[in-house]
């Protein structure tokens, strides 16, 4: 077994996710492969932070601590890698729950020392019992989770997705930490990206990095009734075409649409041509799957445009901040 000591970190923000965050911190201290440590980053939320000290206060292994940045994810993930004490940090959403198994294998890939971050797959929990019939897995990223057209087994990536992820402590020495102004800040937008621009900002100052995607580290990731709703998917696309604007003007076009021209030219098109051809069978949503696959790309594109003129403009911008070390590292794993 790697001797690999890994820190886990869960950033929350919100007290209505009590029963999930208290289910998230279960599945981590029950690995088959234990962690070194859990931190519970609380997102300012005193109440929240009181009652979860107060939860876990005779729990050694799992350490509550408030956002020490500015409100917000990354600002969140910052503060919990200032801290940690392991030579790797993963990150797991407090509305998910990992699968045993699901430290082990993040530990088996990296015995090799180029690998600096490695992601796993997340299948959704629908709040209804079931996917909505209309909803296209090409876009589950909408919910949080694995989508159609990603490459199965354990593979080299261009970025991995920040619920189920993991990095070596040393590429937040390389490249700083999470940006802050372009991730999730509760239910703001823009809401995502910050794992993209992480992963293409670490892989142009340390180019032999190895960044791999491994679907055999699994969690469970619950998706609420208000997000398998069509209103909600609007939004979450045009608010990632925004996102994708901000890293494209920080890493240029090239590398920041590197992954989504083959998705957009190869995957969303047989997407719809099996949604058409559902439709033509009879078969439930096939319609409605083609048509939110050509809504979620129209929307996306849409806040794209949007983002990149306010990106010119100097209206949205973003900032890299290095990783100094926090209180509480005493005897970090080496």
């Amino acid at each position: 077994m790697s001797t690999i000591g890994i820190s886990v970190v869960i950033c929350v923000y919100t007290e209505d996710r009590w029963e999930d965050i208290l289910a998230a911190v279960s599945s981590v201290r029950a690995q088959s492969r234990p962690a070194l440590e859990t931190l519970l980053v609380v997102d300012h939320n005193q109440a929240l932070l009181d009652r979860l000290s107060k939860e876990y206060k005779e729990t050694r292994e799992v350490r509550v601590l408030a956002n020490a940045g500015p409100r917000g994810l990354s600002a969140g993930r910052n503060t919990g890698i200032a801290v940690s004490r392991g030579e790797v940090i993963a990150f797991l959403d407090d509305d998910a729950v990992a699968e045993r198994d699901w430290l082990h294998h993040f530990a088996e890939a990296y015995t090799d020392p180029r690998v600096m971050a490695v992601g796993g797959r997340t299948f959704p929990i629908w709040a209804s019992g079931r996917r909505p019939a209309w909803f296209p897995e090409e876009f589950d990223w909408v919910v949080g989770c694995t989508y159609k057209g990603l490459p199965p087994g354990r593979v080299q990536v261009r970025n991995v997705l920040g619920g189920n992820a993991s990095f070596r402590r040393s590429a937040f020495d390389v490249a700083g930490g999470f940006a802050t102004g372009i991730g999730r800040d509760g239910d703001k937008r823009p809401l995502g990206c910050e794992e993209t621009e992480l992963c293409i900002r670490l892989t142009r100052a340390q180019p032999d990095a190895i960044l791999l995607i491994d679907d055999r580290a699994v969690i469970h990731h619950r998706v609420p009734e208000v997000r398998e709703h069509f209103a909600y998917f609007r939004t979450r696309t045009y608010a990632e075409g925004l996102s994708k604007a901000l890293v494209a003007r920080s890493v240029g076009a090239d590398k920041g649409l590197e992954s989504e021209r083959r998705y957009t030219t190869r995957v969303l098109p047989a997407g719809v041509a099996r949604g058409l051809r559902d439709a033509l069978l009879a078969r439930p949503g096939g319609a409605g799957r083609a048509a939110a696959i050509v809504t979620g790309v129209v929307t996306a594109a849409g806040g794209y445009v949007l983002g990149s003129v306010r990106a010119r403009r100097g209206g949205a911008t973003f900032s890299v901040v290095e990783i100094e070390e926090g209180p509480g590292r005493e005897g970090a794993a080496a």
